[in-house]
């Protein structure tokens, strides 16, 4: 490792690193293009910009290849992989060597730079090429996501960019559909989920430069006329829009040039979570990647503006949805639910929450700018958090309790990150924007207090969240979290508050220990905790005992248990440490939770390590009290209920060896002889059974670290008690039923399980114990049956892993050279360097290895004469079935023989193990495999003429794709050595063995079903357990474990800060890495063969258990040898058919999961040799009587159509990128051929037989039953339908017969089939036929053209809009998006006339010919019929489309001539169809039918389109005149929309404008016929948007009766009235760039959307005037409906509509003074709830309409004047509900003096004369202060306390005369004028006070002034009568029950005299 040219390599790579744009993916800014690079050439040979941290190679125990044998590999993978795109051979060619790159990658190996370009384009190149298949290209995203994981691999723009519109074309296709006008019915889409994963990945790589072309690609489909363009628009943005910074002097690309565009567009479409959510996400992107950008200017904003991060912190807030007064939701339903396909753009809300984005824009826009401004993004954090703050309290958890943690977690992870990476530099910042101390301390005070609260929170979730956080900010600032962490720890864990408040403590020690060991003065507290938390380890508390045990391992992970006070005179014992603690503890329950402990000032240092060192004295009491405690909790754990529960118990049982562990490893000698003594003792001396495994991993911990002693100790104890077990107490001395350890037995399986523990994993110290460890195992072997003999296999199992593996033993917290030089203060809490280890491996010696051998041997050879000697004629024990002693005895041997072959798995070789082969026989196909020189194999493909067909099939996929690397992993036995010989032919013969034990039960013992479970699982080992023991998933285990443990110490921005006994951990990971690579799928031997055979045979047993394990071993096995699955198939598929035949279940089963249940299931779907079979028997098995067979058959269905889809016949791929790869050295071309040529006659011998299945399948279908039918025509469709030959004419008579078929089932699939077919006609034919144009989804639509646009032209727009009002045009707009936004220069047109004809070629007219042919009268008649049937379901009843198309398509074929059936006869057909139009059904039928007539002439010419049109209006105009009901108009609202969506209204003129010219008819009495015809306008208004330009007449009609009498009526009028204003409003840029450039002019959040015209503000003043007009007309107290009542339901009903859409700020003008006093003058209608529901709902409306910046003086002016002025109480405190929620709602954007004008306001409300008020305001004020900010907060409190404590002061009550009664007196008195004045005074001004109380709930401590405000309330009021004295009661009483949790804190607040006077009111005295 160490030449000079690696020297050279590494220093460059630091060089390298410096550069900074090496940043992990997820969060961290990419650097901005740099200028040019001097190591550019050299640096293209570099592998990554930053050095590796973890040297893996230099750890290893033996020699591993050099860089120029990695790179030789990454050569040859990359140039087959070449070969293989090339070729066309995608899957499974390309996907192998894919897989091959990741585990090439997954080693840890580097490729170049330049290499990963290649390898990054070409990827990217195939996950989007066109007509690749829809799995493959998933494998080939994932592949690039994985090569762009890290942004330190590739820097952005300087080493790469990639090209968008790839990605643009395919989201295309899923976003904006109606752009093709075809939907592509054959060819399956890819996931979308796919390709917006793909976007986050290569987003980073696009070219800023394309942000103009972007901007001019999408904003043109902007529009809200049709609001889900706005959708798809804004959701392209924030995947594709490049954020890197674009290049210095490139001002146009600069974020401030197109903000303020993005910035409207977000106000055009309000009231959208999605909306908030993305601009937010694009935002903070750009927030991080503009950051290192110098050049980018940056201000306290970041690199926004005030008025940017004001309304973006406004939309924070929305988004939090913090609940505020009675609020509706600032977002509304109705918005969102129109976001359509745009939903598919939206990032999933669970892997990037809100609070992610949030805090990624925060952080990234802090600089140090932010420290002295006053509305700072620092600031208005601050702000934020302090608004939401009383949200976090445990006692106030809701909906929003995890988005808040979620938001404070990631505020705190990225701040950690980016301070962590601007210090080491990869982040390269410019210096004036650094983090610096200051920010840093800011930063984590706003967080303290809430963390605080979070810790305690009830949400498991939250409280993760926030113990995460606070681990973070303590790491930030340990002085600013320790001591406020301690002070609330210490209490809990000495027992003085709630339990759940002592778990919580314990999980923050376990977080804050690595913290707090490292900071000076807190580290003295670690030891008194530990004590502190041993009464944790508590058998009644589970949890509490886990949480217990994990803080503990984090503590010994960290420091050393060595008492440091030997040798050291002026300590003794722990004393000083004692006093020291106590005192500490004192001082913080002295200053309660404020307390500051500062000992970097305070203590000195060598006081503090006096402390330390005394502190450290009393380890040894600790450790004998923790086990002590441990002991006495194994006594007590309760029986595991089963394995793998996940009860408690489990968790503990798992837990106690991850403590011990660590722990042990940090004891001194001294304390580790005092461990080993005190568990030796224990094991010695009890059985506790349901303990057994905690002991035994404690045993295996102990030993681990020092395994001589440890061994020394324990071995012979434990030998001694087996034998005594044995011999006197007769364990295991007979068999035993059940699965329970007998009494008598358990004193033995504890031993043997402790042994076999000790024994694992300690090196070579077994050695020592040889002849006892060797005697005891076969003495255990001859003695015992039963279920202990499990138990000793395991044993000998765990000794064989202990010999032969490599693994690392060294668990030390120090290097050896530290602990010889003896440890002190100094090595608490130290971090080893990753790259600095000197790690002690165990490597198997030959003595070892020569032990292992021969226990293999002994063992092995006596369990297999057992065996032989078992499945003889003249076994030694009886097979009569009496009892199970033989099948104990076989079961036995087998489990043994299956751990000795795991135990020794590492000793098998590869290439030995599959050497074992002849050539040829039993292969699959008779090829002879050619296995070169290096390890490829030529394919013996026949070169004769007359290959037929399954030859072209049978070039065996598996066999071609030969893994050829090996690298080296440490193999101990040398090739040709005795000992490897004998070790292989040992497991040859067991083998063989197997088979013949097969063999025998499935003759002899056929129902044995319990010895087949062993056999099966010993068969599983023997394929899977070579080179490593794969059975036992090891390396997935531990890569498990090492995640756990490291969770812990990962921190953001720094690289593996672990301790040194973890980071060792890695390096053994590494190497079963190593091991499990080697581990590779490997050629299949003869035994191979014979035992899969086996295998295949009992998969189809008649027992299901015997099935299970045979499937599960099959699933395995395939998985390791090449070319199993080949060979399984056919005696599956055997079986299958026999089954079938003789109706054989238990075998139809077996096939039926074998074959289509798991991997085989893929390879059937590739191999055409095999799949006919297997769909023709499933078609069989359809129709076997059984319910379980049919489940089965309907899990498969799908597996069985995807066999037939059509194999990818083309792939469009860039050339250049490809040939990229192409490797200089030798001439591939002729490979590339032979293979191309291979793979094009495998296509087209599978789509042969495919072809031919296809029509046999269509003959089944037609004369089965309709079950087996059914399935059949699934199968067919995707089998038939190609596009080249369409389909054939068999399949075109199923399908048209088909859906007019008796069975509605069959009807609806061979119809949906039918219109599939025409789909792909139709778009065959637009493709003029050829596939490549079908695949770049290049189309000639006949009438297309583009409209040129006269955008210069000021008048164009109006222009364009007026043609709308008439039927003439020369082309017709079916897109909504031309000019709705911006111009482009076309839009896309249809003629009008369309005169031209689609062209057909041969195939296309056949297929039309031939679907005419069978469309007679006869044909339509029976369709009708079955249309106007009652459907079965009830959800079915509805208009269906799929009939309409399906009819569209028919009568299109009519018109052109090529059906037998005339028009005439459809029109009598339709006519008989209808009836007489009185049943529901009669309509659907007709609705549906019209729907397919009108569809199908929308592209014919003139004359045909007025014919049809003048007959179906006849019938329409019918039905819509009289006939319409509540029960059809649903029907032919979807018949409307049909016709109408995206459409051209003028295409349906004669209907449009009939609907338009309707008139309210107020003689009429039929509420339904009106309302229902007003629906079917608005229906018609919705669907033509903005080019519905009819709208006059009908406005001047509704607005004329707005007072309509019925309800129906009214509610119609209203929504359509609003659809009407919606559809008004439109942009109309001439082009991107002017938009862009007026909304910079205009300001930096651009125009204000959504201005009313003159005319609308015009049009509202007066309805309103008219509506006071008839306020005064209506009588007072009218019970019946008048003018005034029903105008302002209408009325409502609209703003209710316009105020809940994205429009809603149309309205905003008018809130101040012409709507608030009337809605509050209807909610004082109490004659009419339903009015007053209506005016209370669209009231709450108004404070969640969001207004810009200054906008809000005049409502909250109105606000003001009513609750002020009023005279109505009603109204007075109604609008204080608004006052509260807009001065929350707008908390970023209230000028400072609208804010005193709004307290003002309130505080004056207290004097209101109406009850309800004064208490109202109390509540709005003290939420009002809640949420203000704190310097606000306390200027307003101190004014406010002041000035309510002198109103009760000034005006006490009088008092009362004594004994002043006249005779004639009673007592009561009615009260004076002044006295109720008085009364009310002091009421305002204790409901004032009680305010400012309330307005702090959960401060703890309370702030300073409220013990003086709560004792004037106790003294000065607490006694007044009526509704003072009981409101100052109350205030008191809720002050007290809002503390419970921290009432002994809060108590320390109050002075002695306080608390005396507030005694009786607020503590309840025992007597009272």
């Amino acid at each position: 490792m160490d030449t000079a040219r690696d020297k050279l390599t590494e220093l460059l790579s630091s060089l390298d690193s410096t550069r900074g744009n090496d940043i992990s993916r997820a969060t961290s800014p990419g650097g901005g293009p740099q200028e040019s690079d001097t190591v550019d050439e050299q640096g293209r040979k570099l592998s990554r910009s930053r050095p590796r941290t973890y040297p893996y190679f230099r750890y290893l125990p033996y020699k591993v290849e050099d860089e120029a044998e990695r790179q030789r590999s990454l050569d040859e993978i990359v140039n087959y992989l070449y070969m293989a795109v090339e070729a066309g051979d995608f899957a499974p060619g390309a996907q192998h060597w894919t897989r091959e790159l990741r585990a090439w990658l997954g080693l840890k190996f580097d490729p170049t730079k330049q290499q990963r370009i290649k390898l990054v384009r070409l990827y990217y190149e195939l996950a989007l090429a066109p007509g690749i298949d829809v799995a493959t290209a998933e494998r080939f995203a994932s592949m690039f996501m994985l090569l762009t994981k890290r942004k330190h691999y590739l820097r952005p723009i300087k080493d790469i960019t990639l090209d968008w519109k790839p990605l643009w074309r395919e989201l295309k296709v899923f976003v904006l559909p109606s752009e093709s006008g075809l939907i592509q019915a054959t060819n399956v889409k890819r996931n979308y989920r796919t390709l917006t994963k793909l976007c986050a990945f290569a987003q980073l790589y696009f070219d800023p430069r394309e942000i103009p072309l972007m901007l001019e690609e999408f904003l043109p489909y902007f529009n809200t006329s049709f609001v889900e363009g706005a959708f798809v628009v804004s959701g392209l943005f924030n995947l594709l829009l490049p954020t890197s910074p674009p290049s210095v002097g490139e001002e146009s690309l600069l974020p401030q040039h197109y903000l303020p565009t993005l910035f409207h567009l977000w106000s055009l479409v309000n009231r959208s979570k999605v909306f908030d959510t993305t601009f937010l996400d694009l935002f903070s992107r750009l927030a991080r990647d503009s950051l290192p950008a110098a050049h980018i200017s940056c201000s306290e904003y970041g690199i926004f503006t005030r008025d940017q991060s004001a309304l973006i912190f406004t939309a924070i807030l929305r988004l939090l949805e913090i609940p505020v007064g009675q609020a509706t939701s600032p977002y509304s339903a109705t918005v969102d639910i129109c976001a359509g396909l745009g939903v598919m753009l939206e990032r999933d809300a669970k892997k990037h929450p809100i609070g992610h984005q949030i805090a990624r824009w925060i952080v990234m826009s802090l600089t140090p700018a932010c420290l002295d401004k006053p509305d700072s993004i620092l600031s208005n954090l601050e702000g934020l958090i302090q608004a939401v703050e009383t949200f976090f309290h445990p006692s106030n958890s809701g909906a929003w309790t995890k988005t808040l943690s979620q938001l404070v977690y990631y505020l705190a992870d990225f701040f950690v990150m980016r301070w962590n990476r601007e210090k080491s530099g990869e982040m390269e910042v410019p210096d004036s924007r650094r983090l610096n101390d200051a920010l840093k301390r800011r930063f984590v005070l706003c967080l303290r207090d809430v963390i605080f609260m979070g810790i305690y929170s009830k949400s498991g979730t939250a409280m993760n969240f926030s113990l995460s956080t606070l681990q973070s900010l303590a790491y930030l600032e340990p002085d600013l979290i320790l001591p406020g962490a301690l002070q609330r720890i210490y209490p809990s864990m000495q027992g003085l508050v709630e339990v759940h408040r002592t778990t919580s403590s314990l999980r923050s020690l376990q977080i804050l220990s690595r913290i707090m060991v490292r900071t000076k003065g807190f580290r003295c507290h670690v030891t008194s905790l530990l004590g502190l938390s041993l009464p944790g380890i508590d058998a009644n508390d589970l949890d509490k005992t886990l949480y217990t045990l994990s803080y503990m391992q984090s503590v010994c992970y960290n420091i050393p248990f060595h008492d440091l006070t030997k040798g050291k005179e002026n300590i003794s014992g722990s004393m000083l440490a004692a006093e020291w603690v106590t005192s500490e503890v004192g001082r913080m329950e002295q200053e309660g939770a404020n307390v500051e402990l500062d000992y970097i000032n305070g203590l000195s240092d060598e006081d503090e390590e006096l402390i330390l060192r005394s502190s450290t004295a009393s380890f040894a009491e600790f450790l004998s009290s923790f086990l002590g405690r441990v002991f006495t909790l194994l006594e007590n754990l309760p029986d595991a209920s089963r394995v793998r529960s996940g009860s408690p118990e489990e968790n503990v049982v798992n837990t106690l060896p991850a403590t011990f562990t660590p722990l042990l490893a940090s004891l001194s000698p001294e304390l580790y002889d005092l461990a080993l003594n005190k568990i030796a003792d224990f094991v010695g001396n009890h059985v506790i059974h349901q303990a057994r495994d905690a002991m035994a991993f404690i045993c295996n911990s102990l030993c681990k670290i020092c395994p001589e002693k440890a061994l020394k100790r324990l071995v012979p104890m434990l030998i001694a008690t087996i034998r005594t077990e044995i011999d006197e107490n007769g364990a295991a001395s007979t068999r035993n039923t059940g699965t329970d350890v007998l009494p008598r037995d358990r004193g033995l399986v504890w031993s043997v399980s402790m042994l076999s523990m000790c024994v694992v994993h300690v090196g070579d110290a077994v050695l020592a114990h040889k002849q006892e460890l060797f005697d005891i195992a076969v003495y255990m072997q001859q003695k015992c049956k039963g279920i202990p003999t499990v138990h000793i296999s395991n044993y000998i199992h765990h000794l064989l892993l202990n010999l032969t593996g490599t693994y690392v033993v060294d668990f030390s917290l120090y290097e050896s050279d530290v602990l010889a030089r003896g440890l002190g203060p100094e090595d608490w809490g130290k971090v080893s360097n990753p790259g600095e280890l000197n790690i002690k491996w165990h490597v198997p010696q030959l003595a070892e290895i020569d032990f292992a051998v021969e226990i293999f041997r002994s063992q092995g050879k006596a369990a297999m004469l057992s065996l032989v000697s078992l499945i003889k004629e003249t076994s030694p024990i009886k097979r009569d079935g009496s009892d199970k002693a033989w099948s104990d005895e076989l079961s036995r041997n087998l489990v043994l023989i299956r751990l000795l072959l795991a135990g020794v798995a590492v000793l098998f070789d590869l290439e030995t193990v599959s050497k074992h082969t002849d050539s040829g026989l039993n292969a699959p196909n008779g090829d002879i495999d050619m296995v070169q020189a290096n390890g490829h194999t030529e394919e013996n493909v026949k070169e004769t003429e007359e290959e037929d067909l399954e030859d072209a099939l049978s070039i065996n996929e598996e066999d071609q794709t030969r893994p050829t690397f090996h690298y080296p992993d440490g193999y101990t036995l040398d090739k040709g050595s005795p000992l490897y010989t004998e070790v292989h032919a040992l497991r040859e013969e067991i083998g063989s063995l197997l088979h013949e034990v097969h063999q025998f039960l499935v003759e002899k013992q056929q129902d044995d079903v319990a010895c087949f479970n062993p056999l099966y699982t010993a068969y599983k080992s023997w394929f899977i357990d070579v080179g490593i023991e794969k059975s036992a998933h090891v390396l997935d285990r531990v890569t498990r474990l090492f995640t756990a443990d490291i969770h812990p110490y990962k921190i953001s921005g720094l690289r593996k800060e672990y301790p040194r006994s973890l980071l060792l951990r890695r390096a053994n990971v590494y190497h079963l890495q190593r091991l499990r690579f080697n581990a590779c799928p490997r050629p299949s031997s003869n035994m191979d063969k014979m035992l899969l055979h086996d295998l295949a045979q009992s998969s189809v047993s008649s027992y299901a258990e015997v099935r299970r394990n045979a499937q599960s071993a099959i699933e395995s096995a395939s998985k390791v040898i090449i070319g199993a699955r080949p060979l399984l198939i056919p005696p599956l598929l055997q079986a299958f058919e026999y089954g079938l035949q003789e109706n054989d279940f238990a075998r139809i089963k077996g096939a039926m999961y074998t074959l289509l249940f798991g991997s085989l299931a893929k390879t059937i779907g590739r191999d055409w040799r095999f799949a006919p079979s297997v769909i023709r028997s499933y078609l069989t098995a359809c129709t076997v009587d059984k319910p379980s067979i049919q489940k089965l058959c309907s899990g498969a269905t799908f597996q069985i159509m995807e066999f037939g889809r059509s194999s990818e016949r083309m792939v469009i791929l860039d050339r250049d990128i490809v040939h990229a790869l192409e490797s200089t050295g030798e001439d591939v071309t002729s490979y590339i051929e032979k293979k191309r040529g291979q793979v094009k006659k495998k296509r087209a011998a599978g789509e042969l037989k495919k072809a031919k299945l296809a029509d046999e399948l269509v003959n089944i279908a037609r004369k089965s039953h309709w079950k087996k039918a059914s399935r059949t025509a699934a199968i067919v469709v995707t089998l038939g339908f190609r596009f080249d030959s369409l389909v054939s004419n068999n399949m075109i008579d199923l399908l048209t017969k088909g859906s007019i078929d008796s069975h509605p089932g069959l009807r609806a699939m061979y119809s949906g089939a039918l219109v599939a077919l025409f789909s792909l006609l139709e778009t065959r034919a637009v493709c003029q036929h050829n596939y490549e144009n079908y695949l770049l989804d290049k189309q000639l639509i006949l009438d297309k053209i583009e409209v040129t646009t006269r955008r210069d032209d000021p008048n164009w727009t109006s222009q364009h809009l007026a043609s709308f009002a008439k039927a003439d045009t020369a082309y017709y707009i079916d897109h909504e998006y031309p000019g709705w936004l911006v111009w482009g220069k076309t839009m896309p047109g249809y003629k009008s006339d369309s005169r031209a004809e689609q062209e057909y070629d041969g195939e296309e007219t056949r297929v039309i010919k031939n679907i005419g042919d069978t469309l007679d009268r006869q044909w339509f008649t029976t369709f009708f019929n079955y249309l106007k049937q009652e459907p079965r379901d009830p959800a079915a009843d509805r208009f269906r489309v799929s009939n309409a198309m399906m009819l569209g398509y028919a009568f299109d074929l009519m018109h052109d001539g090529h059906t037998a059936v005339t028009l005439k006869e459809i029109k009598e057909e339709i006519a008989t169809t209808f009836g007489d139009g009185t049943d529901k059904h009669q309509h659907r039928a007709t609705a549906e039918i019209l729907g397919g007539l009108l569809g199908s002439v929308h592209d014919k010419k003139i004359e045909i389109r007025t014919i049809i049109w003048d007959y179906s209006m006849s019938i329409i105009l019918k039905v819509f005149s009289d006939g319409l009901t509540p029960e059809n108009s649903g029907y032919w609202t979807t018949f409307l929309r049909l016709l109408l969506q995206g459409k051209d209204p003028r295409r349906s003129w004669p209907l449009v404008e009939w609907l338009a010219d309707f008139k309210l008819d107020m003689s009429s009495n039929a509420a339904f016929k009106e309302s229902s015809k007003i629906m079917l306008l608005q229906q018609c208004i919705a669907d033509a948007g903005w080019h519905f330009q009819l709208e006059k007449p009908i406005l001047a009609d509704f607005l004329q009766h707005l007072d309509h009498p019925y309800k129906g009526v009214r509610e119609a009028m209203g929504h359509t009235l609003a659809a009407i204003y919606r559809t008004r409003y439109h942009e109309s840029y001439k082009n991107v760039e002017t938009l862009v450039v007026s909304q910079k002019a205009a300001s930096s959040i651009g125009t204000a959307p959504y201005e009313p015209t003159e005319e609308f503000s015009d049009t509202i003043h007066e309805i309103f005037e008219q509506l006071e007009k008839w306020r005064h007309e209506r009588t007072p107290g009218q019970q019946t409906p008048s003018s005034y009542t029903s105008g302002s339901k209408t009325i409502l009903l609209w703003l209710d509509s316009m105020l809940s859409s994205y429009e809603c700020t149309q309205l905003l003008k008018f809130f101040p003074n012409v709507f608030m006093e009337q809605l509050l003058h209807m909610m004082d209608i109490k004659e009419d709830q339903e009015l007053q529901g209506l005016a209370y709902h669209v009231f709450r409306h108004i404070p969640n309409i969001p207004h810009r910046l200054g906008e809000d003086a005049e409502l909250i002016a109105s606000l003001i004047r009513i609750g002020t002025t009023s005279s109505l109480w009603h109204q007075r405190l109604r609008v204080l509900i608004n006052m509260q929620v807009i001065y929350f709602r707008r908390l970023f954007l209230i000028s400072s003096d609208q804010q005193q004008k709004l307290f003002d306001c309130v505080a004056s409300m207290l004097n209101d004369s109406q009850l309800e008020v004064r208490i109202g305001a109390m509540t709005t004020l003290s939420g009002m202060i809640r949420c203000s900010r704190v310097a606000l907060r306390d200027s307003v409190v101190k004014d406010l306390s002041k000035k309510f404590t002198n109103m009760l002061l000034k005006n006490p009550l009088p008092k009362k005369p004594r004994n002043n009664l006249s005779a004639t007196s009673t007592g009561t008195s009615t009260p004076t004028p002044e006295h109720t004045k008085l009364v009310l005074t002091r009421h305002a001004a204790v409901l004032g006070l009680g305010a400012l109380v309330q307005a702090f709930p959960y401060t703890s401590p309370p702030p300073a002034w409220i013990p003086g405000v709560l004792t004037t309330l106790a003294n000065k009021a607490n006694s007044d009568q009526g509704m003072v004295g009981k409101s100052v009661k109350s205030i008191l009483a809720d002050f007290k029950k809002t503390r419970q949790d921290t009432w002994h804190m809060d108590l320390k607040a109050f002075s002695p005299e306080q608390v005396e006077d507030l005694e009786g009111v607020l503590v309840k005295s025992y007597f009272a």
